[in-house]
C-alpha cells in the first residue's frame, strides 16, 4: 500500500477518534481532515473538493428550502392538527404521528421534515397532556424509515446516487429502493406501535422547569368568515391550551362567563384569554382568530414580517403615566400593544385604556427591526423577541403542497432529474412567497452540508489513493470470498460507522469500498449500493448517528440509553430484512 493510501486511512481514523472522544462538531473534524490531505499534498485540491459540487449534496440544500416553504405556510401544522387529531391514548398518538411523517419523509428530505414537526408535536403534546418523550423518538424513527422508501427521502440516498452517477452509472429511479424500504418501514411501524409505549420513557422537555411567571390578558376576535365560526370552544382547540384560560366571551353587548366547552363560536365574538406568553404564541398560530385591536391592521409591514416582542416600560418612557391610546403608541414605535402584564394581576381595562406604569411588561406585535432599533433606548428597560412567534402564511399552504406534488410528479415521470426538480421547487417556493429569502437561508443546515461535502472528499481520497481497495480486500478475506457474507460485512461496517459518526459520512466513506468489492468479486454493484443506503440510514440505537435523532434528543429530555433500549432491536430487525430481501430483488 502506498504512503498516500496510508495517509488517507490515518486521517480518517484520526477523524473518527476526534468524533468519539471530543465534543468538536463533525463539520470541523471532517473539514480539518480534508485540510490535512490538501496541505500535505496527499491528493490534488480539486479531487479533495469534489464534494462541494456533488449533485446529491446540492439537492439536499435545495430540499431544505422546499421544507421551509411547507413550514412557513403552516402546511406542516395543518397535517399535525388535522390528521393527528386530539387523541388521549399514547399508542394512538404515536400511530397518528408516525403514519403522516413516514409518508411525507418519503418525498421530502427527512431532516427538515423533523425540524418542522418538532415544535408542532411539542405544542400538540402540551395541549393533549401527553409526554413529548413518548412521541419524539417515534417521530425521528418514522422519518428515517420513510426516507428509505424513495431516492429523495434522505440525504444518504441522494449522496450515494450522486456517487453512483460520478462512476458513470445511470441515476436510480425514484422508487428503486422501495422494494426493500417499504417492508422495512411497515415492520418498523408495527414494532414501534407495539413496543413504543412500554420502552419509551416519560420525560418532559429540558425547558419545562423554567415557567414564565408573567401572565397577560389578551383579547382575540373571531374572523367573520373564518374556519372557527360555528365550532364549539373545544372543537376550535381553545379549551385546553396549557397555561391559558378563556376568561369570558363578549357577544352582542353581552358577557358570557364560565364558558362551557360546548359553547359555539359566532362571528365577531371577542374572546378574553389570560395566560403565559408561550401559550399566547400558540393562540396566535390558530387560524380564524386575530388580536381584537384594530391597530394591528395599521402597521407599516406585512403580517409575515412581524413577530411578538416583550418590552418592559421604563420611567423615562414618554408614554409613562399616559394611556396607550393617549400616548399614540403605534405612531411612536410602529408597534401595537396586544397585552400588558403588571405584577401578575389581571388588568380589566381594554388595552388602549391601560395607563402605563414603570415596570409594566408589554406584549407587542412589531417589525423584525424593532429589537435592533430600540434595544439601547431609555424608553424600555428590556426588550426581547419571542421565538417562533411569526404566524404562518396559511393562505399559501395549498401552493406549497402543490409545489411538492409537482416536484414528485416530474421526477417520477422522468421529465427532470431530482437535482433539477429540487432546485426548481425551491425557486418556486421563493417566487410564490411561500418562503422568503431570509427564511430560506436560515432553514439550511450548513453543518450537515459541510459534513457531506467533506466526507465525500475523504471518500474520493480513499478511492484514488487505493486505500478503498485495501480495506475491501481485508473485508473480502473475512467474507471468505462469499458474496453474501461480503454483503453482510458491508452492512455491518456501514451501520457501525453510521452509529459512531454520521449517516452521510458513513455512506461517503463506505461507497468506494463497495465499488472495490463489486469489482474484485465480479458481482452486480446494485445490491451492494442498496445495502449501503439502507445501513447508512438505519441509525436507531444511538442519538449521534443520525441528524434527526440529535434533533429530538434535547426537546424529548432523553438519555443516551433511551435510544439503545428501543433502537437496537429495531436495528437488528431492519438488518435482517435488508440482507434477506436485497439479494432476491437485485441478484448478485
Amino acid at each position: 500500500m502506498t504512503i498516500a493510501a496510508w495517509s488517507v486511512i490515518c486521517v480518517i481514523i484520526g477523524c473518527l477518534v476526534f468524533l468519539i472522544s471530543t465534543t468538536i462538531s463533525p463539520d470541523l473534524v471532517f473539514l480539518g481532515g480534508l485540510t490535512v490531505l490538501i496541505v500535505g499534498r496527499v491528493i490534488p485540491a480539486e479531487e479533495a473538493l469534489v464534494g462541494f459540487s456533488n449533485q446529491g449534496m446540492l439537492t439536499v440544500a435545495a430540499l431544505y428550502i422546499v421544507a421551509a416553504g411547507l413550514k412557513e405556510t403552516g402546511a406542516i401544522q395543518y397535517v399535525v392538527n388535522k390528521i393527528i387529531g386530539r387523541s388521549k391514548s399514547i399508542r394512538r398518538a404515536q400511530i397518528r404521528v408516525m403514519g403522516p411523517v413516514m409518508g411525507i419523509s418519503a418525498f421530502i428530505n427527512n431532516t427538515p421534515v423533523v425540524a418542522s414537526f418538532i415544535p408542532a408535536i411539542e405544542e400538540w403534546a402540551r395541549k393533549n397532556r401527553i409526554p413529548a418523550s413518548k412521541l419524539l423518538i417515534p417521530l425521528s424513527y418514522a422519518a428515517i424509515l420513510g426516507g428509505t422508501c424513495t431516492l429523495i427521502g434522505t440525504s444518504t440516498n441522494l449522496i450515494v446516487n450522486g456517487l453512483l452517477m460520478a462512476e458513470g452509472y445511470e441515476s436510480l429511479a425514484l422508487f428503486e429502493q422501495a422494494w426493500v424500504g417499504i417492508p422495512c418501514a411497515i415492520v418498523g411501524f408495527l414494532y414501534l406501535s407495539l413496543f413504543g409505549r412500554r420502552l419509551l420513557p416519560i420525560r418532559g422537555s429540558g425547558f419545562d422547569t423554567f415557567k414564565d411567571p408573567k401572565e397577560y390578558t389578551i383579547e382575540m376576535l373571531v374572523d367573520d368568515c373564518g374556519p372557527l365560526v360555528g365550532k364549539s370552544i373545544e372543537e376550535a382547540g381553545l379549551r385546553n391550551l396549557p397555561g391559558l384560560f378563556l376568561v369570558e366571551v363578549y357577544r352582542n353587548g353581552q358577557i358570557i362567563v364560565a364558558v362551557e366547552p360546548e359553547e359555539r363560536l359566532q362571528k365577531n365574538d371577542r374572546l378574553i384569554f389570560a395566560g403565559i406568553v408561550s401559550s399566547i404564541v400558540d393562540l396566535q398560530q390558530i387560524q380564524g382568530i386575530n388580536p381584537a385591536t384594530d391597530q394591528v391592521f395599521k402597521l407599516n409591514s406585512q403580517k409575515r414580517e412581524r413577530l411578538l416582542i416583550e418590552a418592559v416600560v421604563s420611567s423615562s418612557n414618554p408614554i409613562h403615566g399616559k394611556t396607550i391610546r393617549e400616548g399614540r403608541f403605534r405612531n411612536l414605535y410602529d408597534a401595537v400593544v396586544l397585552a400588558v402584564s403588571r405584577n401578575g394581576e389581571r388588568i380589566k381595562e381594554k388595552v388602549g385604556d391601560i395607563r402605563l406604569k414603570d415596570g409594566d411588561t408589554l406584549l407587542l406585535e412589531a417589525n423584525f427591526t424593532f429589537v435592533e432599533q430600540f434595544k439601547h433606548s431609555r424608553d424600555f428597560y428590556l426588550i426581547s423577541s419571542i421565538a417562533n412567534s411569526t404566524q404562518p402564511n396559511y393562505e399559501k399552504s395549498g401552493i406549497a403542497w402543490g409545489i411538492i406534488v409537482s416536484m414528485i410528479l416530474v421526477v417520477t415521470l422522468d421529465l427532470l432529474t431530482m437535482f433539477q426538480a429540487s432546485f426548481l421547487a425551491a425557486g418556486t417556493m421563493l417566487v410564490t412567497g411561500c418562503c422568503h429569502a431570509k427564511e430560506a437561508k436560515d432553514s439550511i443546515d450548513w453543518t450537515v452540508l459541510l459534513v457531506i461535502a467533506a466526507t465525500l472528499g475523504l471518500g474520493n481520497a480513499m478511492q484514488i489513493t487505493g486505500a478503498a481497495q485495501v480495506v475491501a480486500a481485508n473485508l473480502l478475506y473475512f467474507a471468505q470470498s462469499s458474496p453474501y457474507l461480503a454483503l453482510g460485512g458491508v452492512y455491518l461496517a456501514t451501520w457501525v460507522m453510521t452509529e459512531t459518526i454520521t449517516n452521510s459520512a458513513a455512506a461517503a466513506l463506505i461507497f468506494p469500498i463497495a465499488i472495490s468489492i463489486a469489482a474484485v468479486m465480479n458481482v452486480n454493484l446494485m445490491p451492494i449500493v442498496i445495502v449501503v443506503m439502507m445501513a447508512a440510514s438505519a441509525s436507531f440505537s444511538t442519538p449521534i448517528g443520525y441528524q434527526t435523532n440529535l434533533m429530538v434528543y434535547g426537546p424529548g429530555g432523553y438519555k443516551f440509553t433511551d435510544f439503545t433500549r428501543i433502537g437496537l432491536p429495531l436495528n437488528l430487525i431492519i438488518a435482517a430484512i435488508t440482507i434477506t430481501l436485497v439479494p432476491v430483488i437485485w441478484p448478485l
